[in-house]
């Protein structure tokens, strides 16, 4: 289908270079033709939809309807392997997977095209085998490539993980790698983008891993895209001025004799045609050609073992094709020359053909380029492996009475990928002439020619005169673009800048810090009016049918004529590859936090169409600013705020527009400022720690190391801020933009401390049904200390907490606060708002898990009490595991209370910092857990003045954590404190996690209103179950999730319950779990609660279950398929156990999502009690029903019983087991998992008796 306009930047930007394709590029890509859908065999699988519903491609890993022009060939694996198959012949092999069906491993924890967990993509398991093995993975037949063919591909494999990489093509009898890579990966999904080239007939693509006997081997591949591989459909007639084929294709005049079959018969060039025309292929020599030391006639068969080497000419696309390359360093540059030509004649009208930089070049104006009978050079060139890389086009005329300087007509610079890209180049001289050709490329880089093809109007001189010496000055730039009156001295090294007595090496260069007395080495970094030739360093990077060129306003049309001077426009190019055109500028920075980029642009593109900029930072790209198509026209300004980039990078504008659509459409740059970008620059703002986020982001800022980022919004919809509710704060969704990136940063600016202890305080914001951690760090002088943490839903609401920041007394250190959002999982979001920070400690935290601290509690002289994990797995002792986490990474407090550590009889105590007087009565829960021999008591006081207890624990052991609570009244601050009793029983121990502080008074054990929270219930994410919480919320605060309009408890917004989506499980069932605290055995209780299930009505799929686990397994004791109406309904189940047990309420699918949530109220627990059968309620009376239709309705029920009943038998027969066995969940040996739909359920009348 064809991709949304507002998708298009997004798309071009975070894919990467080649992307997209507008209609009136007409650029060979998807076509359709309307024509009988029994195509022959032929033109099954050849990027042309030769069917209305594009079914003879449905093979071919196409799943969309009929595409539109420029629409990629793409697979994402959501619904199958669309044609790739494992071809490998060992165990280690491709299949396809998603990350939630692995619970561990090294594999990716989400896929690229949902960047979910519920995503799908193909991926090679980890081999444990002790040799060598390779896992293949095919693509299905393809045919006819057309020379402008890509194919990109998203690729996941972590070092050490795998040995090698591969991408190859097989066509014919040859195998042709187009990649190849053993490393390093970075982690997260990494892009591969290659050109394919003219493929004639049939091919297939591989991509294969490979591993040894040191490398796990797991690799994941996702979201192949084949872009504009399709050839030309036949046309009866062409546009004006276009060539017709002789297979009826048209093609543009300009593909003409340019050495690539554009028309898919080789018509197009044809020596009919193009026999006038001088080709060099270099297949069998240099043909008119010279050239000096440097260049070299070369194929990628059995050449050098380099990176950058071309893995095939462009003549033959193939790897026995022969090319010219060059690997002459800066300096040294290699030269080929041509023969000496005739004058080309005179012209009255010219036009300036220039490139981003360098003199300019004339061309006579009074026809179209393809009609120009002026000598031309079409030359393809290959750069890659070096920024340094450089090939240069000179003009070098002869005959003159005096020496004349070769003139630059064009220049390519920097990294152009793995691809041969074309290039014209029209000339026009009064004197005979020569071309020029000087190649140079930094360490590991190369420079490469093929297919030099000189026009028919290019006659050579009969006697070839001597060439005159070339002046030394253009053959030597330097590797970054400087100011004339600057030059290399003898005494600075190879690619440093000398400025006075300085040698500024590369690395500070354009590093925002003034080396030089003048500033000129930071003169051609970006910032620019463009009235130079300089262009403040900004290099044209294009390899398509556009190129970013310096313009005038003289020369300029349309909008952009209203710009006076010189300024960056978008131009019509020689390339064959992508339509949209790049320029970047040089390594820029590192960067400070301030560093903000102003600009004037217009864009005028309709009805597509795009400017922006992009920030290159190692490979990985971040879209930073875009402006989208527009039909207004006209210059606007605008700023962009780049923030501290603590590495190097690059930026770079990125356009596409139509130059061929209605109006006069283009696209412009100027005035590029880039301001306060040096790392030591300091504002006001820069000690505004404190922060509501109103005005602006204080001395807060976002990190870059990956693509996810906090944001700074304003209140809109269900995403509001604390500070009024309709003001900003700072929001974190890695959803909107889409983002893959594991975590983001918001850091303040380093600070001094203003006292030797501090708090911080602030408000936070974390909800959603799969919503990862929030973390508060300091880092100071190079160490990181983690003071606070989240994770986990913790309701629909905002969240108070502080964090005591303690320093050195009397030091000047500077610190540095760092809030992490990690991406652990990927539903819901994470805000901050009202950060404060005041001198003096911080009270006690309402909710301590210790999982980064001990939470300010002190243990006296003895310090019997110790913060530990059991991730070692050989504590001495202590639980295996904590309750926070319920994993063996996770922290609590602990002591011994073995008689060699606690004699028996005395106490350990454990006292919390002050707590602030609550307002109104509270609830301080904990959970404790005892070995499993006597541990002793557990005592708890309050200490307001005096100590007095509150509660006496026998601690007695088990393998659970036990929940306990005392209610709390003060009018002044107070401390809570923990005294373990010791009895005297060796290996024993007593441990505590998980303070709460709660409004409100304690509810009874496995009892919850909500009002407050989720009481002792746990809604800990299980990752068997997906990873998923059940959450908490009301009525009264905007959800991006549905839920009940009001309670239960109240009936009112006001209210508050416990709820869970069912639409974000997503296909293949899952579940969420709302577990009870260890409840003791019992012979019969009732459970009692409020259910509510909003679904649409016929299309209900969620299910609501109560389960009873304990150490004898897993027992399903009540379920229902749910109710349509929209209201809350009230059920019982009787409980029973001979063990300790939790009650657990599972929320889950019964078939394919359906958006609707489930939600609980008002839960008690009745322990001892059986269930007590109702009386209805006056709102719950039956209607009245008429006698022939309640007799009618029996004998209706009557006979589908019996016919259920008989259907029921046989298929028991056939089937040999009982259909309400349930195998869905894991249960211990000889306990049965049964589900009973009815015992023990009570439901209204009004439902028993709707009709």
């Amino acid at each position: 289908m064809p991709l949304p306009s507002h998708l298009l930047p997004a798309l071009v930007l975070l894919l990467g270079p080649l992307a997209v394709t507008l209609p009136a590029a007409r650029s060979p890509g998807w076509a359709w033709v309307p024509s009988h859908c029994r195509s022959p065999g032929q033109a099954a699988c050849n990027f042309v939809c030769d069917c209305r519903d594009c079914s003879d491609e449905a093979q071919c890993g196409y799943r969309g309807a009929s595409p539109a022009l420029g629409t990629p060939f793409a697979c994402d694996f959501e619904q199958d392997s669309c044609g790739w198959r494992d071809i490998s012949t060992s165990g280690y092999s491709w299949l396809r997977d998603r990350a939630g069906a692995a619970l561990e491993g090294p594999g990716p924890h989400s896929d690229h095209t949902l960047g979910t967990d519920l995503g799908w993509y193909m991926a090679v398991g980890t081999h444990r085998g002790k040799e060598a093995s390779t896992a293949a993975l095919r693509s299905p037949t393809l045919r006819e490539a057309a020379p402008s063919c890509k194919l990109r591909l998203w690729y996941h494999a972590a070092s050490g993980d795998v040995a090698e990489l591969r991408l190859e093509v097989t066509h014919g009898s040859e195998t042709l790698i187009l990649w190849q890579s053993t490393g390093p990966w970075d982690p997260g999904w990494q892009e591969l983008a290659v050109t394919t080239g003219r493929i004639r007939g049939d091919f297939r693509v591989t991509f294969s891993a490979t591993r040894n006997a040191t490398h796990r081997g797991a690799v994941a591949l996702d979201d192949l895209a084949f872009w504009d591989c399709g050839l030309p459909t036949p046309q009866a007639s062409c546009p004006l001025g276009h060539h017709h084929c002789q297979n009826k294709v048209c093609v543009e005049p300009q593909q003409l004799c340019d050495g690539e079959d554009n028309c898919g018969d080789l018509s197009d060039e044809d020596p009919l045609t193009c026999g006038r025309h001088t080709a060099t292929d270099f297949e069998t020599g240099l043909g008119p050609w010279n050239r000096s030391e440097g260049w070299s006639r070369n194929h990628s068969a059995g050449g050098p073992e380099r990176p950058s080497w071309p893995r095939r000419d462009h003549s033959r696309n193939s790897a026995q094709g022969s090319f010219l390359v060059s690997v002459a360093e800066p300096g040294t540059p290699a030269i080929l020359s041509s023969p000496e030509f005739q004058a080309s004649g005179a012209s009255n009208c010219s036009v300036r053909w220039v490139g981003l930089t360098g003199p300019p070049c004339w061309l006579p104006r009074c026809r179209a380029p393809s009609q120009l009978l002026v000598p031309q050079l079409i030359f393809y060139h290959y750069l890659h492996g070096s920024e340094a890389g450089c090939l240069q086009l000179f003009l070098q005329t002869l005959g003159s009475s005096a020496p004349q300087a070769p003139v630059l007509l064009r220049r390519r610079r920097g990294e152009l990928g793995t691809a041969w890209v074309r290039d014209r180049v029209d000339i026009q001289s009064a004197h005979p002439f020569q071309i020029l050709l000087a190649g140079q490329t930094g360490p590991g880089g190369v420079v490469g020619l093929d297919d030099l093809i000189l026009s028919d109007h290019c006659r050579p001189v009969p006697e070839v005169s001597t060439l005159q010496p070339l002046p030394p000055g253009p053959w030597a730039p330097v590797p970054q673009p400087l100011p004339p009156s600057s030059r290399l001295q003898d005494s600075c090294k190879q690619g440093h800048f000398a400025c006075g007595d300085l040698c500024v090496p590369p690395e500070q260069l354009c590093d925002f810090e003034e080396q030089c007395a003048g500033g000129e080495d930071e003169q051609a970094c970006g910032t620019t009016d463009f009235e130079s030739l300089e262009a403040g360093g900004w290099e044209d990077a294009s390899v398509g049918r556009l190129q970013w060129r310096r313009l005038s306003a003289q020369e300029s049309q349309g909008s952009s004529a209203a710009a006076a001077g010189h300024f960056l426009s978008l131009q019509r190019a020689w390339g064959q590859l992508s339509t949209e055109a790049r320029v970047l500028t040089p390594l820029l920075g590192p960067s400070g936090p301030s560093c903000e980029l102003h600009l004037a642009y217009y864009l005028q593109s309709q009805p597509r169409g795009f400017l922006a900029l992009v920030v290159v930072d190692n490979g990985s790209r971040e879209l930073a600013w875009q402006a989208l198509s527009s039909s207004a026209g006209g210059w606007k300004v605008d700023k962009v705020l780049l923030g501290a980039r603590r590495r190097p990078f690059q930026l770079e504008f990125v356009g596409l527009v139509d130059l061929d659509g209605p109006d006069q459409q283009g696209a412009g740059v100027d005035n590029v400022t880039l301001r306060d970008c040096s790392p030591t620059v300091t504002t006001k703002r820069d000690r505004e720690v404190s922060c509501n986020f109103e005005r602006d982001t204080c001395s807060w800022y976002p990190g870059h190391l990956s693509d996810t980022h906090w944001r700074w919004v304003e209140s809109r919809g269900p995403d509001h801020d604390h500070t009024t509710g309709q003001g900003h704060f700072v929001l974190l969704d890695p959803t909107d933009p889409l983002a893959w990136g594991h975590s983001a940063h918001l850091l303040s600016r380093p600070q001094v401390p203003a006292a030797p202890t501090e708090c911080l305080s602030f408000w936070y914001y974390l909800h959603g049904p799969q919503i990862g951690t929030l973390r508060l760090a300091m880092r100071r002088e190079g160490e990181e200390t983690h003071l606070w943490s989240r994770s986990g839903t913790q309701g629909n609401r905002w969240h108070e907490a502080w964090a005591t920041l303690s320093h050195q007394p009397g030091s000047r250190a500077q610190y540095q606060l760092l809030f992490e959002g990690l991406r652990d999982g990927y539903h819901g979001t994470m805000a901050l708002d009202d950060v404060a920070v005041r001198p003096g400690p911080c009270w006690a935290p309402h909710h301590c898990s210790f999982e980064d601290s001990d939470c300010g509690f002190s243990s006296g002289g003895r310090g019997l009490w110790r913060r530990q994990a059991n991730a070692s797995g050989h504590t001495a002792w202590g639980p295996p595991t904590d309750h926070t986490t319920e994993t063996a990474q996770g922290h609590y407090m602990v002591v011994d209370t073995s008689p060699d550590a606690l004699p028996r009889g005395q106490t350990a105590s454990l006292t919390s910092k002050e707590y602030r007087p609550p307002a109104q009565p509270a609830c301080l829960t904990f959970w404790y857990h005892g070995s499993l021999h006597n541990p002793g008591t557990l005592r708890v006081h309050l200490e307001k003045g005096r100590k007095h207890q509150v509660l006496s624990l026998s601690a007695h052991g088990g393998l659970a954590w036990r929940l306990g609570s005392v209610d709390v009244q003060a009018e002044q601050a107070w401390r809570v404190v923990f005294e373990a009793v010791a009895a005297g029983v060796a290996h024993s121990y007593v441990a505590l996690d998980d303070l709460l502080l709660q409004d409100g008074p304690c509810p009874r054990p496995g009892s919850c209103d909500f009002e407050s929270g989720l009481c002792g219930w746990s809604h800990l994410a299980w990752p068997s179950l997906g990873g998923y919480s059940w959450d908490w919320g009301g009525g009264a605060t905007p959800s991006r999730y549905p839920q009940p309009p009001v309670d239960h408890t109240l009936g009112t917004k006001a209210g508050h319950f416990a709820f869970f989506e069912t639409g974000v499980l997503g296909p293949g069932g899952r579940a969420a779990w709302l577990r009870s605290e260890p409840l003791p055995a019992t012979p019969a209780s009732c459970l009692r609660f409020w259910y509510h299930m909003g679904f649409p009505e016929h299309f209900y799929k969620g299910e609501l279950r109560v389960l009873l686990r304990s150490t004898q397994g897993q027992l399903a004791v009540w379920g229902t398929g749910g109710h349509r109406r929209h209201q809350w309904l009230e059920a019982q189940v009787e409980v029973a156990s001979t063990k300790e047990f939790q009650v657990v309420f599972e929320a889950t699918l019964g078939g394919q999502p359906a958006l609707g949530p489930i939600a609980l109220d008002d839960v008690e627990y009745l322990a001892g009690q059986r269930c007590q059968q109702p009386a209805p309620s006056p709102g719950d009376t039956a209607a009245p029903v008429s006698v022939p239709t309640a007799v009618g309705s029996a004998l209706l029920l009557l006979m589908l019983l019996v016919l259920l009943g008989l259907g029921g038998r046989r298929w028991l027969q056939k089937r040999g087991s009982c259909p309400f066995q349930s195998n869905t969940e894991a249960t211990a040996p000889g306990f049965d998992n049964i589900l009973f739909n009815a015992d023990g359920v009570t439901l209204p009348a009004s439902v028993t008796s709707d009709p």
